[in-house]
């Protein structure tokens, strides 16, 4: 009986642990998301405001790009901490979706290149 409770005491200790993971995580998804519309704000609208270039849409695309982007990280971290939450309350863990963080990376790599092409050709 004491190893069946101690067993019981140690899956609980993980879920436990598991649950503050997540929680850290989506708060790391936030910091993330609000990160990148600060930077949207900074690339689409400060940047061209102190520079005056010649085209400003460049730079207005880039800033956008980074607010959607922010948008998807912040839904992302939200809905995924969710998942996690409701899985964990049926015994289970969720694998994550691979499209989703694929296409957060290659979208976030797009904008890293486009910002880079500004600061060159600027």
């Amino acid at each position: 009986m004491a190893e069946q409770d101690a067993h019981a005491a140690e899956v609980t200790d993980a879920t436990r642990r598991t649950r503050l993971a997540n929680e850290r995580t989506e708060l790391a998804w936030w910091r993330t998301g609000l990160t990148a519309l600060a930077v949207a704000l900074g690339i689409g609208r400060v940047v061209p405001e102190l520079n005056e270039p010649a085209v400003r849409w460049p730079y207005v695309v880039a800033g956008v790009g980074f607010a959607l982007w922010g948008i998807a990280a912040i839904a992302y971290g939200s809905r995924r901490s969710s998942e996690v939450e409701r899985v964990l309350a049926a015994g289970r863990f969720p694998e994550p979706p691979g499209w989703t963080r694929l296409t957060l990376a290659v979208s976030g790599m797009a904008l890293g290149l486009l910002t880079a092409i500004l600061i060159l050709l600027d």
